[in-house]
């Protein structure tokens, strides 16, 4: 079976969200449908509160539909699922643990294999730079570093989907676009299927295969935008590019209208 014939990765078919208190009824998202391909890297951008977050925990199984249906690796999301990795805003990291230890909670959670969980802990702080400080606590790393861990935790069991929720948010701009382009070596060399929430514009068309535009709440899908750039991208030259440029004035444009229409 070729890549263009794999079933996909995470189906999402015609799902709603809403959530009932005494005080609010709130329709996040409404008749939502999208695959995204194994090994694709998937953006998604909209306005806040359009229920980006919620298509993401969705996913994971953390939250359960209103309708719909979501699949994951071919099979219904009944509930939490192991075979996912989630990096969010912040990194949420032990602060008395060591960054190395902050990555192998992830084994100890999941019962990994020690010696196996030290082995891929060890090549993941090769992969994303961190060598050097694997022994340094939380607060003597920078927030960029810190965001490092946080994604060497969330891979750490190999997991076929990363899902991240805006990942880089608290990040200074220079920080955020190393990690940028970080993101895409590592997903590059990985070929992990990826979803990523973001408000940057740029950062959703550098690193995605395409781009899902949502509208304001109850969120739906206004478009889905093919990004035409090849697989390996440079950051200073993919930024000049014509294609790069069509891509986000295109997304600025939609919502920008959406916007409106709010």
């Amino acid at each position: 079976m070729t890549v263009t014939q794999q079933a996909p990765a995470v189906e999402i078919q015609k799902v709603a969200a809403r959530f009932r208190s005494k005080k609010r009824d709130v329709l996040a998202l409404e008749n939502v449908s999208m695959d995204v391909r194994p090994g694709e890297f998937v953006s998604i951008v909209g306005p806040s509160g359009c229920g980006k977050s919620t298509l993401l925990k969705l996913v994971s199984g953390l939250l359960k539909p209103s309708a719909g249906a979501v699949r994951l690796l071919g099979g219904p999301v009944g509930g939490p699922r192991k075979d996912v990795g989630y990096v969010f805003q912040r990194a949420a990291l032990l602060e008395w643990r060591t960054a190395r230890r902050n990555i192998l909670l992830q084994a100890e959670m999941r019962g990994m294999p020690q010696k196996e969980a030290a082995a891929r802990a060890a090549e993941l702080i090769e992969m994303t730079g961190l060598q050097g400080f694997e022994d340094a606590l939380p607060h003597e790393l920078s927030g960029g570093m810190q965001q490092r861990v946080a994604l060497c935790r969330a891979l750490l069991h190999r997991p076929p989907v990363l899902l991240m929720d805006e990942p880089f948010g608290a990040l200074d701009a220079l920080t955020r676009e190393q990690m940028n382009v970080e993101l895409h070596r590592i997903w590059h060399e990985t070929s992990t299927t990826v979803l990523l929430v973001t408000h940057s514009i740029a950062e959703a068309v550098y690193l995605g295969n395409r781009v899902v535009v949502m509208t304001p709440r109850p969120g739906t899908i206004a478009e889905v935008i093919d990004v035409e750039l090849p697989r390996r991208r440079n950051y200073a030259a993919t930024m000049s590019q014509p294609a790069f440029a069509s891509a986000t004035s295109h997304i600025r444009d939609l919502l920008g209208a959406a916007t409106h229409r709010e």
